[in-house]
């Protein structure tokens, strides 16, 4: 008689009545194919992604969410290079679980975050919402040993704060000017604080939420600014009439976008990683751009190379990521904080 296959346990997305919750079930541990691996998951961190996709704001995904899942191999496939892992490494699971490594994106440097073969965590692939996962070793992230942070402080950045970081790199400022972070007080905008901080620029803090002040100029922000406010004026103020050299917007509201133009400096950058839900849109007349010079840059989230140097900014302890944990039974009303005052919610699964 054939054995019964091992079970693990799963937050399995479930859709009524209009909304949405996750049902805690045993399901079978995944069975890998030859070029996969098998982990054993500890913590995955609850993104604003997840809420999307649970939601079905950004198109169809997975039973399984969650794409900020670490852990440690348990198995590998037959298939798999030796060099790439051994059983034991600790990884990482962010939002990119494989690439094809052949399409016009991946021959770009960096590029294979667009990767037109897509397959991401939660989307394609089941995520981390669960006791176990199983991924292509292809993309594989292998956690250097050298970087001995706690899972709990890892799992944020595999998404949120690797998001950050990107956004920062590719704003096209310098060590010393303005950086202005709209959203400052979300989970995502106040790793971008930090990040911003220990990368150099000077940190200009927005958000609605005036409670997170103290928390924002805490991180390393100069100056915290009420989005309600008249953020136009209270920018040239600080900045001394020059505006914010770069704008990263985390948030997802349609007004952020658009104080976003108010605020930024000739020939500066706006960095878009917040994403309205679907099908909202945000218009811009030629004028904003030809006029003045700015750039719209979207940032979508980083590479492994990436992942790795944002870790190494919270081992370095310049970046830290303010965690409340949590468990799979509790993923429901997780979930609904996510974005709340400055927090990333991780979910303790072994």
């Amino acid at each position: 008689m054939e054995s019964q296959k091992p079970l693990h346990r799963a937050a399995i997305l479930i859709r009524e009545n209009g909304g949405y919750h996750f049902d805690v079930q045993q399901i079978p541990v995944p069975e890998i194919q030859p070029l996969e691996v098998l982990i054993s998951l500890s913590v995955s961190g609850v993104c604003g992604t997840d809420v999307s996709l649970a939601a079905g704001h950004v198109g169809p995904c997975c039973d399984i969410l969650g794409h900020e899942g670490v852990g440690k191999i348990e198995k590998i496939g037959s298939g798999v290079d030796p060099s790439i892992a051994k059983i034991g490494d600790r990884v990482g699971v962010g939002w990119i679980q494989d690439v094809c490594g052949q399409c016009s994106c991946c021959r770009i440097p960096g590029g294979e975050t667009r990767c037109v073969e897509e397959l991401y965590s939660g989307r394609k692939r089941n995520g981390t919402f669960a006791e176990y996962c199983s991924v292509p070793a292809r993309y594989l992230m292998v956690i250097p040993e050298d970087i001995t942070i706690a899972d709990e402080l890892v799992a944020p950045i595999l998404c949120g704060g690797v998001t950050a970081y990107k956004a920062l790199k590719v704003c096209e400022a310098v060590r010393g000017e303005w950086v202005a972070i709209l959203g400052a007080g979300g989970g995502v905008g106040a790793l971008a604080v930090q990040y911003a901080r220990a990368m150099g620029y000077r940190v200009l803090a927005i958000d609605v939420n005036i409670d997170m002040r103290d928390e924002c100029l805490a991180l390393g922000a100069e100056v915290f600014l009420n989005a309600q406010d008249d953020i136009s004026s209270a920018v040239q103020k600080a900045t001394g009439g020059l505006g914010a050299k770069a704008v990263i917007v985390t948030a997802g509201a349609k007004v952020a976008y658009q104080s976003a133009f108010k605020i930024v400096a000739y020939f500066g950058v706006i960095v878009c990683v917040g994403i309205p839900p679907l099908p909202e849109s945000i218009s811009f007349h030629p004028l904003d751009f030809i006029g003045t010079g700015v750039k719209l840059v979207g940032s979508l989230t980083g590479t492994r190379a990436d992942t790795i140097e944002a870790l190494r900014l919270v081992q370095k302890g310049v970046v830290t990521p303010k965690v409340q944990m949590t468990s799979l039974e509790d993923l429901s009303d997780a979930i609904q904080m996510v974005g709340k005052p400055g927090i990333k919610y991780v979910v303790r699964l072994q």
